[in-house]
Formats: structure tokens, C-alpha cells, sequence
């Protein structure tokens, strides 16, 4: 359904992520250039960013990508608009350096 989607994906207690969705199993998915979508802002929901992206890039934290993961305790799978992975992609990796 799901598969090679951007979608946001959010999880009891992991948080939220913005991902493509490899597969899903029950409640647990597999995900591949995954970023964890630590604070958002420009948005007032995650279905909004799900659907236009974020107005206010410079405010959001989204880590870095990782290539693959698996999330557990999935409860929510929204998919992306082309325009909201083009805002969301295009924000700045949150990071220590």
C-alpha cells in the first residue's frame, strides 16, 4: 500500500518520522532514507505537513537521513504530496557538530 511512498510515520514513543516506507508488517515498518521529525514548525498538524510541508523551514529540527531502519508500534502512516516531501526535504539536517 505503502511501499516506496514518502509518508510520515509516526510511532507510539519513537516519535515521528518523515520515510519511505519499505513495508509494513502489522505495526511495524520497515524504512529507508528516514529522517526523525524532532520539532516542526509552519505547520499546524502532521497531516498539514504531510500534505503542503512546512512554511517555516529554518524552525524545524528533522535529524539527518539514515538509510534503513525499523520502527516498531506504528500508529499513524500519512502519505506525502509531492509538494510536502520537496519543503520537507529541503530542510536544513538538525545535528551537533
Amino acid at each position: 500500500m505503502y511501499e516506496n511512498q514518502f509518508c510520515i510515520v509516526r510511532c507510539y514513543g519513537a516519535g515521528v518520522f518523515f520515510a519511505r516506507v519499505e513495508s509494513l508488517d502489522g505495526q511495524t515498518a520497515q524504512l529507508r532514507d528516514a529522517r526523525r521529525i524532532w520539532y516542526w514548525d509552519g505547520a499546524a498538524s502532521l497531516s498539514q505537513l504531510a500534505t503542503e510541508g512546512t512554511k517555516a523551514p529554518e524552525s524545524c529540527k528533522f535529524t539527518v537521513t539514515v538509510p534503513q531502519m525499523t520502527v516498531t508500534q506504528v500508529i499513524e502512516i500519512i502519505p506525502c504530496s509531492e509538494q510536502a516531501i520537496a519543503s520537507i526535504g529541503g530542510v536544513k539536517e538538525w545535528k551537533r557538530t
